[in-house]
């Protein structure tokens, strides 16, 4: 669906003519042309405005994605070079009132969809206006919460791809299942999901403990659930999986209890969740031989290196999304004006394709995605069950970052 590759004279001259062909973002807002002046037989003069609604000041974390975010949108609308569609990039300041005030601004210059905000309390605010409007909204938040009635959530949710991995598990082999879930808005998804994903794959939830985030707080639930797997060997009903929702700011403090409580790694199969989906996790030796749910790591890779290559800087993770959305709008585009971002082409029936796969909005605003199963392996992952390659429901999740965004 995407045009994927550029002119080799043109790819070499990505930065520039994505500064060249953006205007001044600075405090409030910017707009960037795609790239080309050939006008397009039939086309409106008019240009198809995309707004795009990021938390942009700032020099802590969320301004740095936001930045990388940006970044992938301005190469999404180069890569698909339609002359006819202009990014409005906003500042959000990251709250209600600044997604407020940045989506009405948007809308007053002729936006026609937005992409973004990145999080729940900034999707809430632009979404007071946007509805007002009939502007639909794409958001990277990945709290449903605030998904339906034009917003749609771009992102990765946690229960689908609880229900992913899983049934994978159960597949091979698997029935007796237990989880280390962090106590957060997170986990309190993940909990109930994996409930009802492993009823659904005919298996049984033995144990689940529930564990703080502060460092030292981890570590009695941890001990208490490892304490709970060895003695499951012996009760003629061994725990066989162990599900860890965590990322790379708490596997490291978790795994070594299992190394040191000596668990056998052939008998007890780690799974994970999307949020294991982060460089290096193979230099964890107790996750090496784990599974996790993640999009086919090929297309993260191919859009890593042209990032790279346009930007000189490794993309954040959230990045793919920004270029996925401003991919969909850019797609739609091609629409009569007031048919192009209907409910309708939103939640078509084939979905789009981009940097993570497939993914596909239903009538309340949630995505769902094809995702693929991977191990962890000493160098990278490796695909164990491939990503399906249509939207049939044993195997469409979602993956998650980690947290509620």
């Amino acid at each position: 669906m995407w045009k994927r590759a550029c002119r080799a004279f043109a790819a070499l001259l990505v930065p520039a003519l994505l500064a060249a062909c953006a205007s001044n973002m600075g405090q409030n807002s910017g707009a960037t042309s795609a790239i080309g002046e050939t006008p397009v037989p039939g086309a409106s003069p008019k240009p198809v405005r995309i707004a795009m609604l990021l938390p942009l000041n700032g020099l802590d974390q969320s301004a740095v994605i936001a930045k990388g975010m940006k970044q992938a949108g301005e190469m999404a609308l180069f890569d698909l070079d339609n002359p006819y569609v202009q990014l409005l990039v906003k500042n959000d300041n990251g709250t209600a009132e600044g997604a407020r005030a940045a989506a009405t601004e948007a809308i007053s210059e002729g936006a026609e969809i937005i992409v973004g905000p990145l999080t729940s309390q900034a999707t809430a605010g632009a979404a007071a206006v946007a509805r007002q409007a009939n502007v639909p909204i794409l958001s990277f938040s990945n709290d449903r919460n605030v998904a339906g009635n034009g917003v749609y959530l771009m992102s990765f949710l946690a229960d689908q791809e609880v229900e992913r991995i899983v049934s994978f598990a159960a597949s091979r082999g698997k029935r007796s299942f237990a989880a280390l879930l962090p106590n957060d808005g997170y986990g309190r998804i993940v909990e109930p999901a994996f409930r009802a994903a492993v009823a659904r794959a005919g298996g049984r939830v033995a144990a689940i403990e529930m564990y703080d985030l502060e460092a030292n707080a981890m570590l009695p639930p941890a001990k208490r659930m490892l304490d709970t797997v060895k003695q499951s060997d012996d009760s003629g009903m061994p725990i066989d999986v162990l599900m860890i929702a965590g990322g790379p700011t708490v596997l490291p403090r978790i795994t070594p209890l299992i190394t040191y409580a000596g668990i056998d790694p052939n008998r007890l199969k780690l799974i994970g969740t999307g949020a294991w989906d982060y460089p290096n996790i193979g230099g964890n030796a107790a996750l090496v031989g784990g599974w996790y749910p993640g999009p086919d790591p090929r297309g993260w890779q191919d859009f890593s290196r042209k990032f790279i290559k346009s930007y000189g800087s490794s993309p954040p993770r959230l990045a793919s999304l920004a270029y996925d959305a401003v991919s969909v709008a850019v797609t739609l585009s091609s629409n009569p004006p007031g048919q192009r971002y209907t409910a309708a082409n939103l939640t078509r029936t084939a979905g789009f394709n981009g940097v993570d796969g497939m993914v596909r909005f239903d009538h309340s605003g949630q995505s769902q995605r094809g995702l693929a199963v991977l191990e962890v392996q000493k160098f990278g992952s490796t695909v164990v069950d491939a990503a399906p390659t249509s939207f049939e429901p044993t195997k469409m999740s979602s993956a998650t970052e980690g947290t509620v965004r």
